[in-house]
């Protein structure tokens, strides 16, 4: 009796130094992968976001539904306010459009506006579309262990790849070592001067996942501005066909 209990103890410290292996072993890349497939979901994913835009002397907030599916395709829809309501904005693949219902204009988005902030937030159409991606379009290096919101975090940099249209020059990552969560994005420009900080606030386990349901966007050269996104319903995995991301639904998509 004796020895089964000391084989068994042997058993559970080995499972749990092989655990612990597994998860010192993890490369930079992949800490990013696991991060970025627990926000997007493995394959697709719905939400329904509320963007309060801070500034110095105003207000406002725009609701958003976003449809996505894997790294090619991605539909954003504006519900509100009145003024912006129907506009819609659509990835597949390198291409991007935008719908506008007032002047019932289809335009296309060159690579060139991927850095313009988007209806006047701190968000940027990359940020919106996702065109850019994290896990193909950059160089992962690790560096030291941060603690960040009391959790301990992978401390990652990013370096944009070779004839890669990126417009940051390097990007600055913390993600929890427990949940794979981003709690922290830090972007730099090509003068290695920071640009914006993106910070994960309200963490909730929905869909069987530990996400932040907030993210706040801070510029660093401007005062006072900020971009609150709240995430007020998501859905992960839900079947969504590759032609519901077309042109034509842009103008349909309720």
């Amino acid at each position: 009796m004796q020895s089964s209990r000391i084989l068994l103890l042997l058993l559970i410290a080995c499972i749990s130094h092989n655990n612990c292996f597994s998860q010192a072993e993890l490369t930079a890349s992949e800490v990013i992968k696991k991060a970025d497939d627990k926000l997007k979901g493995n394959f697709t994913s719905f939400s329904i976001m509320n963007m309060q835009i801070i500034r110095p002397t105003w207000q406002r907030n725009i609701i958003l539904k976003s449809w996505s599916k894997t790294r090619e395709y991605s539909l954003t829809l504006v519900t509100a306010p009145k003024k912006e309501e129907g506009q819609t904005f659509l990835k597949r693949g390198n291409e991007m459009w935008n719908w506008n219902p007032t002047i019932k204009r289809m335009i296309k988005l060159p690579p060139t506006m991927l850095s313009q902030e988007w209806m006047g937030s701190d968000l940027t159409i990359n940020d919106l579309l996702n065109q850019v991606s994290l896990v193909n379009d950059f160089s992962h290096i690790m560096l030291e262990t941060e603690i960040i919101q009391g959790n301990e975090c992978y401390t990652l940099e990013l370096k944009p790849k070779e004839n890669v249209a990126v417009v940051w020059g390097r990007v600055k990552m913390w993600i929890s070592k427990r949940d794979f969560v981003q709690l922290k994005v830090e972007f730099y420009d090509e003068d290695n001067q920071l640009v914006k900080t993106e910070r994960a606030c309200e963490l909730k386990k929905i869909g069987g996942r530990l996400i932040p349901t907030g993210i706040e966007l801070v510029q660093a050269n401007k005062p006072g501005n900020k971009t609150v996104v709240k995430i007020e319903w998501i859905e992960f995995n839900r079947p969504i066909s590759d032609e519901f991301f077309s042109q034509q639904n842009m103008k349909n998509v309720k």
